[in-house]
C-alpha cells in the first residue's frame, strides 16, 4: 500500500481485503449487466443506428465538441495553476503555531470544504453580481472551484505533512534552523512527495467539477454536448460520446497517478540496493 494511503485511512486487514476484493468483482458485474441491458434497450429503440452516428464523422459536430474539450481544459489547468499551491499555503497556516495564523486558515478549510460547489457557482451567477462583483463567465466557474478545492487539497497537505516524521523536524531544529526553515527545508519536500498520487487524484476531480459550466453558460463540453443536442436532437449519441471522451481523460489521468506512485515508491529501494552494495558508502555516511 501506498504511503499517501496509508496517511488517509490504516491498511486493510485479510479479511477486509477479501471483502474488498468480493465487493469490487459484484460491483463490475452488476456495471456490466447494466451496460449490457441499456446497449439492448438502445438497439431496440433505433439509438444504435448507423445514421445516428454517422453526424459525429463530419468535421464540424467534432470541432464542436472539440471546442468544448478545449474549455474543459482551460478551467481545469488555470483552476489547479491556483487551487494546489493556495490549498498548500492554507496547509502550512493551519499547522502554523501562531494562532493568528492558524484560525483564519482552519475557519476557510472548514467552511468551505462543507460548501457545496454549485450552491457557491450560483453565488457567483446570481448573488455576487448584485453588489458589483461580475467576472467573465470562465471566472465565475473557475474561481468557486478553487476556492472549493484549495480547501480540499489543504487537508491532502495537511495529512502528508503530519506524515513526515516528528524527528526530521526536531533534527532541523537541532541544527539549528528556525520554524519556517524547517517546514521549507525538511518537512513540505517530504510531505509533496507523500502526497504526490493523492494530488494526481484530487486533479481529476476539478476536471469533473468543471462541468458544472453547463450553469454559467461557459463552453465546456459538456455544455457544448448540450448545445449540440439542440440542433442535431440526438441526446444519447451526444452524451455516451462525451461521457467516453471523459472516461479516457480520466484514465489516462489515473495512469499518471499511477506512474508517479510507482516511481516515489522506487526511490527509496534503489537508494537501499545502492547504499546495501559492498564497497559504497551509504548516503550521508562519514568518511574517515
Amino acid at each position: 500500500m501506498s504511503s499517501v494511503n496509508r496517511v488517509l485511512f490504516d491498511p486493510p486487514g485479510p479479511r477486509a481485503r477479501r471483502r474488498i476484493a468480493v465487493a469490487t468483482v459484484v460491483s463490475l458485474a452488476l456495471i456490466a449487466l447494466l451496460i449490457v441491458l441499456a446497449l439492448i434497450q438502445f438497439g431496440r429503440n433505433g439509438q444504435l443506428a448507423a445514421d445516428r452516428w454517422t453526424p459525429f464523422t463530419h468535421w464540424p459536430y467534432v470541432h464542436f465538441l472539440l471546442q468544448g474539450l478545449l474549455g474543459t481544459l482551460k478551467v481545469t489547468a488555470m483552476a489547479g495553476v491556483f487551487a494546489f499551491p493556495v490549498g498548500a499555503g492554507l496547509a502550512l497556516l493551519r499547522v502554523s503555531t501562531n494562532p493568528l495564523l492558524r484560525w483564519p486558515a482552519t475557519v476557510f478549510i472548514e467552511v468551505f470544504r462543507s460548501v457545496p460547489l454549485l450552491l457557491l457557482v450560483y453565488a457567483f451567477l446570481l448573488a455576487l453580481p448584485r453588489y458589483g462583483v461580475n467576472p467573465a463567465l470562465f471566472w465565475k466557474l473557475t474561481i468557486p472551484i478553487v476556492i472549493v478545492n484549495s480547501a480540499l487539497l489543504a487537508e491532502v497537505f495537511r495529512a502528508g505533512i503530519n506524515a513526515v516524521p516528528r524527528g526530521q523536524a526536531e533534527a532541523g531544529s537541532a541544527i539549528g534552523l528556525r520554524y519556517h526553515q524547517v517546514m521549507r527545508i525538511v518537512v513540505v519536500p517530504q510531505a509533496i512527495r507523500i502526497v504526490v498520487p493523492a494530488l494526481v487524484t484530487q486533479f481529476v476531480s476539478l476536471l469533473k467539477d468543471s462541468t458544472l459550466g453547463y450553469v454559467v453558460g461557459y463552453p465546456e463540453l459538456m455544455k457544448q454536448g448540450q448545445n449540440l443536442t439542440v440542433y442535431t436532437h440526438l441526446l444519447v449519441q451526444t452524451f455516451l460520446i462525451v461521457t467516453l471522451v471523459y472516461v479516457l481523460l480520466n484514465y489516462l489521468l489515473g495512469v499518471v497517478a499511477r506512474a508517479l506512485e510507482a516511481r516515489i515508491n522506487a526511490r527509496p529501494r534503489a537508494r537501499a540496493v545502492a547504499a546495501a552494495e559492498p564497497g559504497e558508502a551509504a548516503p550521508g555516511a562519514l568518511v574517515r
